[in-house]
């Protein structure tokens, strides 16, 4: 999602372990934007910082593998690595009866049918999956980790893709309906934190009314 980066954020790379805290993740990150974040209630611009990866969005058969390699790193991967970096500290604040919200952005391109986006659609289904394990095994301990997914949004998708045709096929999707921005998938965030303690929204799917 698009955002504006505070001087102040810290910035991580998600796909290498070693670029992400190992332990206090919360506090790092509180360092950095010299404000408190109550557990599981991320601000938009936390949330902007995820990067969707989608510059081979392309026929299969046309795709360099390495970029592959990429988008699996950082939309499958990333989402790895800053879960282990963040659970410690949910986990400890969920003991200590304070909300505990674990969330993820996939996609509805998870479980619906996208002609040349293969590897994108696969790595989020395989974060609605992950989402819904680590749910059964962080779930019984106090943490709500729950999946949100966007329908047509308007974010930095797309912008350096390399396929022209799936760039116009993208851009007329955004066209032809009135599309989500990334404040509306911030606000249903926001929403799905805000229930009640012992209530998990597990899965949310955000789309434009005329998406359908």
């Amino acid at each position: 999602m698009a955002g504006v980066v505070s001087p102040s954020m810290p910035v991580w790379q998600v796909t290498d372990d070693a670029g992400l805290p190992q332990r206090h993740a919360f506090a790092t990150l509180n360092e950095g934007l010299g404000t408190v974040l109550r557990f599981g209630a991320y601000g938009p611009e936390v949330i902007d910082r995820l990067r969707w990866m989608s510059d081979v969005l392309g026929p299969v058969l046309d795709a360099p593998t390495d970029e592959w390699d990429r988008m699996i790193d950082v939309n499958l991967r990333g989402l790895l690595h800053t879960a282990r970096a963040f659970t410690g500290d949910l986990l400890a604040a969920a003991e200590l009866g304070k909300a505990a919200d674990l969330v993820h952005v996939g996609s509805v391109a998870g479980h619906a049918l996208y002609p040349n986006w293969s590897v994108y659609s696969a790595t989020k289904s395989a974060v609605a999956h992950l989402t819904r394990n680590l749910r059964a095994e962080l779930g019984p301990r106090g943490v709500r980790v729950r999946n949100v997914e966007p329908g047509v949004t308007v974010t930095e998708l797309g912008s350096d893709m390399q396929d022209d045709d799936m760039r116009t096929t993208l851009s007329r999707m955004r066209t032809d309906l009135r599309p989500l921005a990334a404040e509306d998938i911030a606000e249903a965030v926001a929403f799905s934190v805000a229930a009640p303690p012992h209530v998990n929204i597990a899965e949310l799917v955000v789309v434009p009314v005329q998406q359908g």
